[in-house]
C-alpha cells in the first residue's frame, strides 16, 4: 500500500481492479473549497411583535476529530458518553440581538467561550431566550435577557438532553422545567471483558414486521447503557432556584397542559425492544400535576414492534394523545375503529376522544374520521380543523369541526401531491393560554391561509390568502410576483395586515422585510445580507420544461458556468442530479415544482459545485414513477426511470449546451438507487455518483420508500427494483460513496460494500469510497472536500475528458 499523487491516480482509475489506494485526505479546485467553507448566512429568529430579533452564527462544518468523538450507537439514539447529551449535533456559536425599531445591533454577553449552543427557545412574554451549552463533559442552561442581551447559567446540575426536548420547558418569564442528570457520567456501566452468556431473542407467535432501523439495541450491555443513559430527574427552576419533580425515570416526553397545572409524561419501560428505536419501547403515559403526583393513568401502551405493515395501518391502541390547546386541560387521542387496518371494511377508521380535568370521569368521543386521522388544529369553542389522510392512497382532507355541536364538515379533499390547488396553512395566533390557535377574521367566518410555496404553472409563487368557512373559496390577499422570490414566515398584525417577509432573487441573498398590504407604505428591510457565494456570480440559473415520451411533462434546474457562450463554446458535459418520487397521478406528477427566481444556496450534498468546473448541472432532475393502468407506481419502476433520463438528455442536446455524450448522473440516498438503477439498464450515461444508497432491496423486506408491499407479497418486484440482481451488467464507471455509520432506515453501509464487491467481481469499473464517522448526511469538512475531490477527478476522468462515443 501506498501514497498516490493525482497524475498517478488518474491513470490508475483507467486500469481494472488493483489493491487499494491508501491515500490521505484530498482538497478539490480552490473554488469548490471555498464554496463549501464559505461563512455561513445567520440564522434568523425574530419574536412575534417584529421588535427583536435574535441572529445565530454557526461554522461551517465539524473536523473529522470532533466527529470520531466517543459515543454510543444504542436504541435507535447516537448518545456522547461524556456529557448526557446527542452526538453529531450542528451547534450555534455566537449570538447577537438587533432592535428592529433602532437597527442598533447588540452583541450578546455572559456567553461561554468557546459557545457550543443549541435549543434556543423564547420565553412566553418574549422577553427572555433559553439555550443549553454543551461542553466535554456537560449540558448547561442559560437565559438571555433581551432588554440588556446578557445570558447567564440558570442550573446547577448538569442537563440529560438524551430524550425528547433536550432545553427548557417554559412555564412563566422566571419559571422553566428541564431534566437533570440522575448520576454523574463516569459511574456509566463497563462493558465486561466476557459476557455471562450469549444474547438471545425469540419470539413467540406473535408478527412483528419491522423497518430495517439502524443503531438498535444489540446486547444486555446495550440495555444497560441505554437504561443508564436515558434515566433523568425532572427539574423546576424559579428564579434560579432548582426543586426535583418526582422520581428518576426514563422521561420520553413531557408536556404542560395550557393553563399549566398539569403535566402530561411518557415514560419509557422495560422489556427494551432490539426491533425499534426507543421511541417505540413500551411506555406509560400518566397525567401529573406539577409536583409530580400522579393524577391518572391515561395508558399502558406496549412495544410499537407489533405495529401491522402496510402504510395507514396502525397499532390496535390508542394514539396520538395530545392537550387541546383552546381549553385549560384537556387530553384528545385516536382510537383505531378497524383494528388498525386500513383494509378493514368499516364506515370510520378512527374515533377520537377526550377527557378533561380532573381527569376522573370517563373519556367522550368527539368525532370519527373516514381516512386515518392525523390531528387537530385547534381554534376556540366552535371551530377547529381536523386532518386525516391516506398516505396509500395519497389524499388528505381537511374538515372544520365544532366543539360546541360536535358537528363535522368537510371543507376539501386534496392530494398530497397536488401542490397547485393546496390553499396553505392556517396563520395562528396566540390565546389566553399562550397557546397558538386558529386565527379567524370577518367576525369568524374567514381564515388567514398562507402558502409559503405557492406552487403554479409559473413555478412558486408564496401567498396569503383569505378562506370562507362557509363558501369554502379562498380569495388571494397577495401574492409574490415573477422575477423574486418572497413568502410570508409571519403575520406581525392580521387586521392590518402587516406582514414579514422573507425576499430572495437570483442575485440577491434571502433578506427579510416589514410589509404593510392596506397601507400603500414600501416595504422595510430589516436584515442586509450579502452573498457568501461570489464564486458562483455569473452562474445561470434556468428551470427549463420537457416533455416524457409518454408525454408526462418534466422539470428541472439548469445551471451554467459563469460566461458561457452556446455558440462559442458549445456543448458542455453535465451532470444531472436527481431523486426519485412515485405519484399515483400523471397530473400531479407534471406539476412545475419549485422556482428559478430563488437564490443559489449552497448545500454540501448537492451538485452545484461543479458548475464552477466547466459542467453543465441539471438539479432536481424530476424523476416521477407514475400509478399506470391500474398498477401501483413501482410496477414500472426501471421503465419510468429511463423515459425521465432520456427526456433529460434530449432536452439539453436540442438546447445545444448538453453534450449527449458526455452525460453522467448522481444521486444521495433513493437518488443513488436510481443512478445504479440507470447504470444497470442503460447506456445512456458515460459515469455515476451514488451515495449512501440502497441496492439490495431484500434487505429492507417489509417496504421501502412508498412501497408497502411487502418481500414476500413481491418478491419479482423486489429482485427487478434491486440494482445489486444486476451487477453484471453494471459496465459504466461508477463511483460508490458511503458514510461508515450511516444511520438512515435501510441504507446499511453493507449495501455499498457489496454492490462494489459484485460489479467488480464482473469486471466492471467502479470505485468505492468509504467516508469514516459519517452517517448519511456527511458533516465531518475533511470528509466533505474529500468526497469532492473524489466526484470531480471522476468526472473529469470518465465525463469531460472521456473519448466521445455514440450513447447506444
Amino acid at each position: 500500500m501506498k501514497k498516490i499523487i493525482l497524475n498517478f491516480f488518474l491513470a490508475a482509475l483507467c486500469v481494472p481492479a488493483l489493491a487499494q489506494d491508501a491515500i490521505n485526505y484530498q482538497t478539490p479546485p480552490k473554488a469548490i473549497t471555498d464554496l463549501l467553507l464559505a461563512k455561513p448566512t445567520p440564522s434568523v429568529s425574530i419574536d412575534s411583535k417584529a421588535e427583536w430579533m435574535l441572529l445565530s452564527e454557526r461554522n461551517s462544518y465539524p473536523s473529522i476529530e470532533e466527529l470520531a468523538m466517543p459515543e454510543y450507537r444504542i436504541a435507535g439514539m447516537r448518545i456522547n458518553p461524556n456529557n448526557y447529551s446527542p452526538s453529531r449535533q450542528t451547534f450555534i456559536n455566537n449570538f447577537s440581538l438587533k432592535n428592529i425599531k433602532t437597527g442598533k445591533v447588540s452583541a450578546v454577553v455572559g456567553l461561554p467561550s468557546p459557545l457550543y449552543a443549541g435549543n434556543v427557545s423564547w420565553s412566553p412574554n418574549e422577553t427572555k431566550i433559553a439555550f443549553t451549552n454543551t461542553t466535554q463533559n456537560r449540558v448547561d442552561l442559560y437565559l438571555i435577557d433581551v432588554a440588556t442581551a446578557k445570558a447567564t447559567k440558570i442550573n446547577k446540575q448538569p442537563l440529560n438532553a438524551i430524550l425528547g426536548n433536550g432545553g427548557a420547558t417554559w412555564i412563566d418569564e422566571g419559571t422553566v422545567l428541564y431534566r437533570v442528570a440522575a448520576k454523574p457520567a463516569n459511574l456509566a456501566p463497563t462493558r465486561p471483558l466476557a459476557p455471562k452468556g450469549p444474547t438471545i431473542q425469540q419470539n413467540l407467535g406473535k408478527a412483528a414486521p419491522s423497518a430495517t432501523l439502524q443503531d438498535l439495541i444489540k446486547s444486555p450491555f446495550d440495555e444497560q447503557l441505554f437504561e443508564f443513559f436515558a434515566t433523568s430527574q425532572l427539574v423546576q427552576n424559579k428564579n434560579g432556584v432548582e426543586t426535583l419533580i418526582g422520581k428518576p425515570a426514563i422521561y420520553s416526553s413531557i408536556a404542560l397542559s395550557p393553563d399549566k397545572n398539569y403535566m402530561m409524561v411518557r415514560t419509557i419501560k422495560k422489556p427494551f425492544s432490539y426491533l425499534v428505536s426507543a421511541f417505540g419501547f413500551p411506555s406509560v403515559l400518566t397525567i401529573n400535576d406539577r409536583n409530580g403526583k400522579v393524577v391518572k393513568l391515561l395508558a399502558d401502551l406496549p412495544s410499537s414492534e407489533v405495529r401491522p405493515s402496510g402504510y395507514d395501518n396502525v397499532q390496535n391502541i390508542p394514539r396520538g394523545y395530545d392537550w387541546r390547546d383552546d381549553v385549560a386541560a384537556s387530553v384528545v387521542w385516536a382510537q383505531p375503529l378497524d383494528s388498525g387496518l386500513i383494509k378493514k371494511n368499516v364506515e370510520y377508521h378512527d374515533a377520537i376522544l377526550e377527557l378533561a380535568a380532573p381527569f376522573n370521569g370517563t373519556a367522550k368521543e368527539l368525532f370519527k374520521t373516514k381516512m386515518r386521522y392525523s390531528g387537530t388544529s385547534w381554534g376556540n369553542a366552535t371551530l377547529a380543523l381536523v386532518r386525516e389522510n391516506s398516505r396509500t392512497k395519497q389524499m388528505s382532507r381537511l374538515s372544520r369541526y365544532n366543539p360546541a355541536t360536535g358537528a363535522l364538515e368537510t371543507l376539501y379533499e386534496l392530494s398530497t401531491n397536488d401542490a397547485y390547488n393546496n390553499p396553505g396553512f392556517p396563520v395562528t395566533e396566540k390565546n389566553k393560554f399562550g397557546r397558538q390557535v386558529i386565527l379567524t377574521t370577518d367576525n369568524g367566518t374567514k381564515l388567514l391561509l398562507n402558502n409559503t410555496t405557492g406552487a403554479s404553472d409559473k413555478g412558486d409563487l408564496p401567498f396569503i390568502a383569505k378562506f370562507d368557512l362557509n363558501t369554502k373559496k379562498s380569495e388571494i390577499l397577495w401574492r409574490a410576483q415573477p422575477g423574486s422570490f418572497e413568502m410570508v414566515t409571519d403575520v406581525i398584525d392580521p387586521q392590518k395586515l402587516v406582514l414579514l417577509t422573507r425576499r430572495e432573487s437570483q442575485k440577491d441573498a434571502p433578506n427579510y422585510f416589514i410589509k404593510n398590504l392596506m397601507m400603500k407604505v414600501a416595504d422595510r428591510q430589516i436584515t442586509t445580507f450579502t452573498n457568501p457565494y461570489a464564486q458562483l456570480e455569473g452562474v445561470t440559473k434556468q428551470k427549463i420544461s420537457y416533455k416524457r415520451a409518454d408525454g408526462i411533462d418534466l422539470t428541472g434546474d439548469l445551471y451554467l458556468p459563469k460566461g458561457y457562450n452556446k455558440e462559442k463554446d458549445g456543448p458542455l458535459p453535465v451532470l444531472i442530479w436527481a431523486y426519485p418520487r412515485e405519484f399515483n397521478s400523471a397530473a400531479d406528477a407534471a406539476q412545475i415544482r419549485g422556482s428559478q427566481d430563488k437564490f443559489t444556496q449552497i448545500s454540501s450534498g448537492g451538485p452545484l459545485f461543479f458548475v464552477t468546473q466547466g459542467y453543465a448541472i441539471l438539479d432536481n432532475a424530476e424523476m416521477p414513477i407514475v400509478a399506470k393502468d391500474g398498477k401501483k407506481p413501482n410496477d414500472t419502476f426501471v421503465e419510468q426511470l429511463k423515459l425521465n433520463a432520456e427526456a433529460a438528455i434530449n432536452k439539453l442536446s436540442d438546447m445545444g449546451v448538453g453534450d449527449r455524450n458526455r452525460m453522467a448522473v448522481g444521486g444521495h440516498s433513493y437518488g443513488a438507487f436510481m443512478t445504479a438503477n440507470l447504470l444497470a439498464h442503460t447506456n445512456l450515461f458515460k459515469a455515476g455518483i451514488a451515495r449512501s444508497g440502497a441496492y439490495n432491496r431484500t434487505l429492507t423486506p417489509f417496504g421501502f420508500q412508498n412501497e408497502d408491499r411487502t418481500y414476500w407479497d413481491a418478491p419479482q418486484l423486489y429482485y427487478e427494483m434491486s440494482p445489486f440482481s444486476y451487477a453484471n451488467k453494471i459496465k459504466t464507471p461508477i463511483l460508490l460513496i458511503h458514510g461508515e455509520m450511516d444511520d438512515n432506515q435501510g441504507t446499511f453501509p453493507i449495501n455499498s460494500e457489496r454492490l462494489f464487491n459484485a460489479i467488480k467481481g464482473f469486471g466492471g469499473t467502479t470505485r468505492f469510497v468509504y467516508l469514516p464517522y459519517e452517517a448519511h448526511g456527511y458533516r465531518a469538512k475533511e470528509n466533505l472536500l474529500h468526497m469532492l475531490w473524489e466526484m470531480n477527478t471522476w468526472l473529469d476522468t470518465y465525463v469531460k475528458n472521456a473519448n466521445v462515443k455514440s450513447a447506444k
